[in-house]
């Protein structure tokens, strides 16, 4: 398995009544990576998300997870892989210690139990039943018994919300040593710096299709999506500084003495543009690098309307 996608979707539908969730998808998520899975409400990711789990069957495509039909061959699957729900999953009158330790000893090589409690925070509430935990705490229950199995693949579904600042950064560390351990895990989130900050691989889906893949960085990058600015005196020849440039560069004066280079940004670009103003007596002011976060680049594609 270590050079084949742990998931890979070709060509996914699946139908509610006369609604298309989602339409001809194709994802691929590989081996030892955190693939983040990103997409407005109802854009069919976590029906994508569900179906790879063996929960939704497929109307037609094809799901295979670490090499298996997560419907036909659920059984030899499910020992395979972790799963967090948004919501649900747990016995509500369970106490939270009782429930890890049952769920640990379902396994054969279970993470040391004790130790997730304490990683997670959650020795405190042990003997608390699950309806009465926080909604934090429930959260942070609901990875601990995603993880406590040693999964080859987990799967999260929105892992971090409702948490505070403090357990949010704790369960970021969590899944940086999951993916430390070769575990691959698909995160969905609705927080574009947790997938800037925990994702090698980002899906972004919309109206059931994935609209763009690739690693933060490669999604972030290129043409006028990188932006250098600075200042100097009004009426720079433009022409000129544009020459110097690499190509496919460009530079504008929006406002009198106030310079925009866009283009691919990177310290060969830096260097020319502070040597070219050396060469013309131009003391460039308050330079700065501009670059497209993750959020832009989501906004961009899929827009910026509120969805239902």
């Amino acid at each position: 398995m270590e050079n084949e996608p742990v998931v890979q979707v070709t060509g996914l539908v699946k139908r509610y009544g006369t609604k298309t969730a989602v339409d001809g998808l194709d994802l691929v998520v590989r081996a030892g990576a955190v693939t983040a899975v990103l997409g407005p409400n109802g854009a069919g990711k976590t029906t994508t998300v569900e179906t790879c789990e063996g929960y939704r069957r497929p109307d037609a495509g094809t799901v295979r997870v670490l090499g298996l039909d997560p419907v036909t061959d659920a059984e030899r699957l499910r020992p395979r892989i972790g799963v967090m729900l948004q919501s649900g999953g747990v016995y509500s009158g369970a106490r939270a210690d009782e429930m890890l330790r049952h769920m640990a000893k379902l396994h054969a090589h279970p993470l040391d139990v004790d130790a997730l409690i304490e990683r997670l925070g959650l020795g405190s509430c042990g003997r608390t039943t699950y309806r009465r935990l926080s909604g934090g705490q429930q959260q942070r229950l609901a990875l601990a018994l995603a993880v406590v199995g040693r999964p080859e693949l987990v799967f999260l579904d929105e892992p971090t919300a409702g948490l505070d600042p403090q357990a949010r950064r704790s369960t970021w560390d969590l899944v940086r040593e999951l993916r430390g351990d070769g575990v691959s895990v698909v995160l969905t989130t609705h927080f574009m710096d947790e997938a800037e900050a925990l994702a090698d691989d980002v899906a972004i889906i919309d109206a059931g299709r994935v609209i763009a893949q690739g690693s933060p960085e490669q999604l972030c990058r290129g043409g006028a999506e990188n932006t250098l600015r600075f200042t100097g005196r009004p009426g720079l020849d433009l022409g000129s500084l544009v020459k110097a440039l690499p190509d496919g560069s460009q530079a504008a004066e929006p406002l009198p003495g106030t310079y925009r280079i866009s283009g691919a940004v990177d310290p060969q670009l830096l260097a020319t543009v502070t040597s070219w103003c050396a060469q013309h007596g131009v003391m460039p002011e308050g330079i700065s690098v501009e670059r497209h976060t993750l959020e832009d680049v989501f906004l961009e594609l899929t827009g910026k309307e509120l969805r239902a």
